[in-house]
This record gives structure tokens, sequence and C-alpha cells, in this order.
């Protein structure tokens, strides 16, 4: 399955004595989709969705050849879910998005069978959790759809060792409202790529919460594609990444239908020597997607010299005829004024730097609505406070 490359666009063509080969692509949405991994060209390292990554320490899960058998899970009895694994020629499968690169095609094409979670009417909470997938350079596809007026919480919940690549498909159907936590606590060794994509359909509204908070390189690519009118998603994200660990999100919203409306915050702190974080923020506003309102944002807290946050908001918009849009990013130290005030009131220097972080990272945490994952995860963030101290 796969998409050709463009000739033409957008009246481009090629140059009469050049000898162009290809028209480059002209928008976000025209990037070249495949399952096949060899239909990609070889990653070096110096592409445009590669070049912040540190291939090196991932190249088996591009180029090597994966496991891709069922593994353990882990999941409550909740009403108005189901979890099931399903044959990779089940209907289900691509019916959110494809891969756009290299590592989650390697992905799609060498898992066995997908594990797909449904949502059907008022659905009580899902918490699905795998841990410990081993050193053996591994591949998982996951289904999470929502049937029409249904909603509900998943909470994707991964700890241990791994080596994994993987996609998840997030689709909802007409009406829906679903939120999904996407969480990455893994050990300090593992290695994790993923390709994550969600269909919003007429009505329905995603809510889409990622953390990374372990492994040693984590790179997820969340997508949102808002492919009917009036769909609506929100898209948070919060990260913390210690000495020598490489956490990065790109993320996607393709507003691609009219009265659409997105938002997109992400919310990060760095500490110690090698800690490195990346963020970049893709939304494209269609020619049909009249009425769009759109928002992103990245926020970064560094803790520590040594840390380096890279930070790219990229906004594209092809109608005029839209509600509003807009981008912002900044990366910073700790506000002084707020030091300033907490410790005019009594409160010593290393409280209020823990008050203030945890009030930055924990705007996100408090958004997922599970109380007892909301105080785990506030937690984990108190144990990587005080490595600062």
């Amino acid at each position: 399955m796969s998409t050709p490359v463009q000739t033409e666009q957008h009246g481009l063509t090629e140059h009469s004595h050049g000898g162009w080969g290809q028209v480059p692509v002209q928008t976000r949405s025209e990037r070249f989709t495949s399952t096949t991994p060899d239909e990609f060209p070889a990653v070096t390292g110096l592409e445009a969705e590669w070049k912040l990554t540190p291939v090196d320490r991932v190249r088996s899960l591009i180029d090597d050849r994966l496991d891709g058998a069922p593994y353990p899970v882990l999941y409550p009895e909740a009403v108005g879910t189901s979890v099931e694994w399903v044959d990779r020629s089940s209907e289900l499968v691509g019916t959110a998005g494809i891969p756009e690169e290299r590592a989650a095609a390697n992905a799609w094409s060498s898992f066995e069978k997908a594990l797909h979670i449904a949502i059907d009417g008022e659905a009580e909470v899902l918490t699905v959790s795998r841990a410990d997938l081993g050193d053996s350079p591994r591949a998982a596809h996951t289904i999470v759809t929502a049937a029409s007026g249904s909603s509900g919480l998943v909470v994707l919940d991964s700890r241990g060792s791994a080596r994994l690549s993987e996609n998840l498909e997030i689709v909802l159907e007409d009406g829906a409202n679903l939120t999904v936590v996407s969480l990455q606590e893994w050990d300090d060794e593992s290695l994790h790529l993923a390709s994550q994509f969600a269909r919003i359909g007429h009505g329905a509204s995603l809510t889409h919460i990622l953390v990374s908070l372990g492994g040693s390189v984590v790179r997820v690519n969340p997508s949102a594609h808002l492919a009917e009118e009036g769909a609506e998603a929100e898209l948070l994200g919060v990260y913390f990444a210690d000495a020598g660990q490489h956490l990065e999100q790109r993320v996607y919203v393709n507003h691609d239908a009219p009265h659409t409306r997105s938002r997109v915050t992400y919310k990060g702190a760095l500490n110690g020597a090698g800690a490195r974080t990346v963020w970049v923020g893709d939304v494209l506003i269609g020619r049909t997607a009249t009425g769009t309102d759109t928002y992103e944002q990245n926020r970064n807290l560094v803790l520590s010299d040594g840390t380096r946050a890279d930070s790219i908001p990229n906004l594209e918009i092809e109608t005029g005829d839209i509600e509003g849009a807009g981008h912002a990013s900044a990366t910073g130290r700790f506000d002084d004024e707020q030091l300033f005030y907490l410790q005019a009131r009594g409160i010593p220097e290393d409280e209020a730097r823990r008050l203030v972080v945890l009030g930055f990272l924990g705007e996100i945490v408090q958004r997922i609505g599970e109380p007892a994952l909301e105080a785990r995860l506030l937690e984990a963030l108190e144990t990587e406070l005080a490595a600062t101290r």
C-alpha cells in the first residue's frame, strides 16, 4: 500500500534542461506514504525528518528485521470495551493512516497481529498495560476504535525494557468523544519509535495525551486527521528528559474539513548533561477547511546546563476563510519573579523550584481525568525533580 511521489504540484514542472527528476513536496499532506520499508530511501540522518534524531542509536529499529509476534498485555474487564488480537488482513488495519517514514513502515510490514481496543457506548476507563518486551527489536500495531456516539478513556501504559517500533491507529466515528493517553515510562536503556495516527469523524472529539518520562531514545509522532465537518482534536504532551536521554515528539494536525478545531499544548523539562528534547509541530489548514480554529504551543523549562531543547512550530494555511490560527514556542529557565514571590512568603528555594516545575508540568497531567493515574505521574515527576537538587 503506497502513494506515488508527485511529479507535478501547484503548476510546477520539471525544468527543460535542469533534470530535476521530481518536484519537491509542496505541502505537508503530500509526503510519500507506504507500508513497505524498501520503498523509502535509506535513512542517513541528514533528512529533514531525521536530522534531529540520534539515528545510530535506533538503527536496528529502522532497518533490521523485527519480531512481530503478539506480546502479553494486561487489562481489566470494563463496561463498553473489548480487547482482542486481529489478523493483519483485518479491514481495520490502515483506516487511520499510513507510514510516512521508513521506521514506521518497517514496523507495519513486520507485525503478525494487531491489538484491537474497541469502545462502545459510555465506556468505563480502560488501562491496557505492557511491560518488559525484551531486548530484541520488536514491532507492534494497535488499533483503537470508538463507535458512533460513544465516549471513553483509554490508557496505553508502557513500562520496563523494550526495543520497539510500532504504529497506533485511532478511529473516531461520528459523534464519538474519546481520550487516549499514551504513557512511555520505559526503563533507562529502552528504545521506542512510534507513529500514532488518528482519524476523527463528523462532530467527533479526540483528546490525545502523550507522556514520555522513561527510555534512552523515545520518538513519538502523533498525527490527527480532522476528516469530517465539526471534528475536534486536543493534543497534549508532557515530558521530562534527564542526563543522556533523548525525547522527541513530532505532531501533525491536518484540518481537512470545514469548521474543525484543534489545540496543541506540549510542555517539557530538561535536566542533566546531554538531556535533549525535540518538538516539531505541523498544522495544515487545507483548501476545504473553511472556518478552522487552531492554535499550537510548546514550552520547555531548562533546569541545568548541558541540555538542548529544539522547538519548531509550523503553520500552513491554504484558505483565507478561517476563524483563527496561531502558534507559540518558548524555552527558558525558571521565572525569577515566581521564585521571588514564593521565597518572599517563607518558602525555601528548593521547595519553591519544586512547586514551580510541578505547576508547570502538572497542568497537562491534570487533564487526564483519571485520579489514580494523575497521582502516579505526579509522583514520577517528583522523583525526576529530586535528581535536580
